[in-house]
This record gives structure tokens, C-alpha cells and sequence, in this order.
């Protein structure tokens, strides 16, 4: 877990501060954890070592607002299948990650998404389609246009990321992903409320992309 003394200015307690519980999940090797690596400590990972399940915490400041960010590194790999409800259960938010290089990885996306609605039992929940690895242009097999299909077709936003340096919309997404948890009801009423507005409210938001300059600063924890 990601660790230090640093703390936002004036913040003496963190109960004060509003907390995200955040799950990065996708396909083995689409590279979750370069992207959760680049964001938390700015440096990027170059090599493949399959995750079983990593924590970071970290304050951010994201549009003037200082929160808390508790976010699940998870495995992708079959082996590991069997840990994804209970992660999935804990979420208030996801970043769907696949790969613009892995053909396989992207149509996982829509299953674990789907898999997500099912274990929380609503229509429509806080999640952000990534499409990562965009800097590995000649390995390209998923276009910018099928990625934004699938999101039209999930309902939810859409983001294309690169973990190298120098990186590309990481701090985006993720500060995406918590505006987007703030449009839902709160988890207690998150699901009643899903059920009765239906799809299309997510749907309307679906056009929502990042951009690279939003108002953000994070400390690590």
C-alpha cells in the first residue's frame, strides 16, 4: 500500500475528508497496474508482473475539493476470477481497462462490466471505459471508434490512456471516474435509484470525456 506523512493543507483528520473506494479491473496484461504505478507514483513500469491484488491511498485534490482516493489494483488473470465479486462488491467506481493493442481484452471489458451490474444488481453504475496503451500505435488493433462504440453501447464515458512518459490523461481518468461517482446517488440508495431512472441516465453522460487539464494536485498518503 502506498504510504508517507503527507497531508492536504489544513486537513488534520482524514474522516473529514469524502473517501473513494476505486477498482481498477480489466485483462490480464492491458496494464492496470502501469497506469495505477504512473498515477500514485509517477514513474512508469516496463515490465509484466501479474498482480493477485495491490491498495493505494491517496489525497487528491480534484476541482478544489480535497478527497481521498482508495484505490484496488485487482488481477486479471482467470486464475484469480474468483476475487473479482468481492472487489467488485466493495467498488463505489471502476476503471474498465483493456488494451488498444489486445483485440481479446477489449471484448472482456463488455463482460466485466455487464458482470459488474450483475453483482451489484442495478442497470447502471459508476464505471469509465479506458483504452489504454495508445502510445504503441503500430500494435494498434482497436480503433479510438470501436472503443467509443462499446461505451456508447455500456453507457458509460470513454478515455484513452498511455502509462509510459510521458504519460497520457492517467490523472485524467481517474479524476474522471470520482466526477462521475459524484453524479450517483449514494451507495445505500445507488441501487433503488438505478432502478427506477433505468440506462438512460447514464447514457445522457457518455459523451463526457477527460481532459488533461483539469484542476487537479495529489499528495501520496
Amino acid at each position: 500500500m502506498a504510504s508517507g506523512a503527507k497531508r492536504p493543507p489544513g486537513t488534520d483528520q482524514d474522516q473529514q475528508l469524502p473517501t473513494y473506494k476505486l477498482v481498477v479491473i480489466g485483462e490480464g496484461g492491458v496494464g492496470k497496474s502501469s497506469l495505477t504505478i504512473q498515477f500514485f507514483q509517477k514513474q512508469f513500469v516496463d515490465y509484466y508482473d501479474p498482480t493477485i491484488e495491490d491498495q493505494y491511498i491517496q489525497h487528491c485534490e480534484i476541482d478544489g475539493q480535497w478527497v481521498i482516493l482508495d484505490v484496488l489494483d485487482t488481477a486479471g488473470q482467470e486464475e484469480f476470477s474468483a476475487m473479482r465479486e468481492q472487489y467488485m462488491r466493495n467498488g463505489r467506481g471502476f476503471l474498465l481497462v483493456y488494451s488498444v493493442t489486445d483485440e481479446q481484452s477489449f471484448q472482456e471489458a463488455r463482460k466485466l462490466y455487464q458482470q459488474v451490474l450483475r453483482v451489484k444488481d442495478t442497470s447502471e453504475y459508476p464505471v469509465l471505459l479506458v483504452g489504454n496503451k495508445v502510445d504503441l500505435i503500430n500494435q494498434r488493433k482497436v480503433s479510438e471508434q470501436q472503443g467509443r462504440q462499446l461505451a456508447a453501447e455500456l453507457g458509460v464515458p470513454y478515455i484513452e490512456t498511455s502509462a509510459k512518459d510521458p504519460p497520457v490523461n492517467v490523472d485524467a481518468a481517474f479524476h474522471e471516474l470520482v466526477r462521475i461517482v459524484n453524479t450517483f446517488p449514494s451507495e445505500d440508495s445507488a441501487t433503488s435509484e438505478a432502478k427506477k431512472n433505468g440506462p438512460n441516465r447514464m447514457a445522457s453522460k457518455a459523451k463526457r470525456r477527460s481532459s488533461a487539464g483539469s484542476n487537479k494536485k495529489c499528495l501520496i498518503q
